[in-house]
């Protein structure tokens, strides 16, 4: 069994084999030579795994992304933004980290984010004196934020790994996501005053009302989206579905930017992301019903009890070890694997698992764009036409704030209950 669940995955994690080929092989062959179970079981756990209510966000949301994501509506919340952060300094890199927040909690998508705030603000940054290593290392950092601000993705594919309420869990990354977006900002300010750049145009309520008005239609959608979910009136996958077609009425009756044609399009994207996100959520969940069934989770619970370690250290090594994870795999695939095994944990040791989904989240925010295979990397290489070099060294003072961060979250469990108790409870 051990080859199985340990020595065949790592075996084609290194051939280079997709990670939901590398976990349904390893079920495939514990269950045909080591384990008296029919190969039906297989079948049966994989579509059971996607056969779940609060998965039906997940298309609703990438396709509310999708369509917001084209047109000008990226830059009408920038403009938004813009109109609002005024003169301070470091304005236009404040304007970026409140866009990309914005845009995140329409699509909760990061590498999205990336791409599109990455096309609007590059070209203003460099006109505002920014050079090309901070801009990349701002543009590729600030996408993470979007899987801690909900809607997120990530933290729906949690809550169904763990079976935690996702309103609750929305609610705990509010205040996680306005406190790494602040620190970004507080960052950017410093920055831009060390290095003699100045700020934007004087706040003017006549600009901000007319940049109020112009984006009115894209700002509608993060009210909502989060109003509709923490007000009662619908749940989040209601609010997905809502989403949907609030993003039709405004991209093509609203702005009159897309076509019908332009709409199918960003339908049969979302389609193929959808069966990408989906397949990996179904092996994944597959193989943790492996592991449960072979009493791994439960087996290293007792062992680390039994060790009798302090609780902020076996926070430090799951941290370590989510952090190490993220830099080579992508979060969903990251959460469905290691969940079955950390949830019951932290259980154990007394850490809410609300509190913990954050914790899981943030780390792999952080692996979206740490080197070397942070997905938001190779976007915003793609779309800002910079070298990797200029980007990894660009993003290095946004790790360590991140990190930062991510301690404060990790070890003040009130920064991320507090949202619950306001929203929620």
């Amino acid at each position: 069994m051990t080859f199985a669940l340990c020595l065949l995955p790592i075996a084609l994690l290194l051939l280079g084999f997709p990670i939901y080929l590398v976990l349904l092989a390893a079920v495939s062959t514990a269950l045909a030579f080591f384990m008296q179970m029919p190969l039906s079981a297989l079948h049966q756990n994989l579509f059971g795994a996607v056969d779940g209510y609060a998965l039906l966000a997940v298309p609703f949301f990438i396709f509310a992304g999708e369509m917001m994501g084209r047109g000008s509506i990226a830059e009408r919340l920038v403009g938004f933004v813009d109109a609002g952060v005024g003169s301070a300094r470091g304005s236009l890199a404040i304007t970026t980290v409140g866009s990309a927040a914005l845009f995140g909690a329409i699509s909760g998508v990061s590498a999205a984010t990336v791409a599109t705030i990455g096309r609007a603000m590059l070209p203003a940054l460099r006109r505002g004196g920014y050079p090309d290593k901070f801009s990349a290392g701002l543009l590729t950092a600030v996408g993470a934020i979007d899987i801690i601000i909900p809607p997120s993705i990530p933290m729906i594919v949690y809550c169904a790994a763990a079976q935690q309420s996702v309103p609750r869990l929305y609610a705990a990354g509010v205040f996680p996501g306005l406190l790494i977006a602040g620190l970004l900002c507080a960052y950017v300010m410093w920055y831009a005053r060390r290095n003699g750049i100045g700020g934007g145009e004087r706040f003017s309520w006549p600009t901000f009302r007319k940049a109020t008005v112009r984006g009115a239609g894209a700002l509608g959608a993060p009210v909502i989206i989060l109003g509709g979910i923490y007000g009662g009136i619908f749940s989040p996958t209601e609010a997905a579905a809502v989403a949907c077609l609030y993003a039709i009425v405004v991209a093509r009756l609203i702005y009159r930017e897309l076509s019908w044609r332009d709409i199918l399009t960003s339908a049969g994207t979302t389609a193929v992301f959808t069966g990408q996100i989906l397949i990996i959520v179904a092996c994944a969940s597959v193989f943790g019903w492996l592991l449960t069934v072979n009493q791994v989770p439960a087996a290293m619970t007792q062992w680390l009890v039994g060790l009798e370690l302090p609780s902020w250290s076996l926070l430090l090594a799951i941290n370590i070890i989510l952090l190490a994870v993220g830099c080579f795999m992508d979060p969903l695939s990251a959460i469905l694997l290691l969940s079955p095994l950390l949830v019951p944990l932290v259980t154990a040791i007394g850490v809410d698992p609300i509190h913990f989904g954050v914790i899981v989240t943030v780390n792999l925010a952080i692996g979206l764009f740490h080197p070397p295979f942070g997905i938001n990397i190779f976007v915003a290489q793609s779309v800002l036409k910079l070298p990797l070099e200029t980007i990894y060294r660009g993003i290095v003072p946004f790790i360590a704030i991140y990190l930062f961060a991510l301690g404060l979250i990790t070890y003040v469990p009130a920064i991320s209950l507090a949202g619950v108790r306001l929203l929620v409870n």
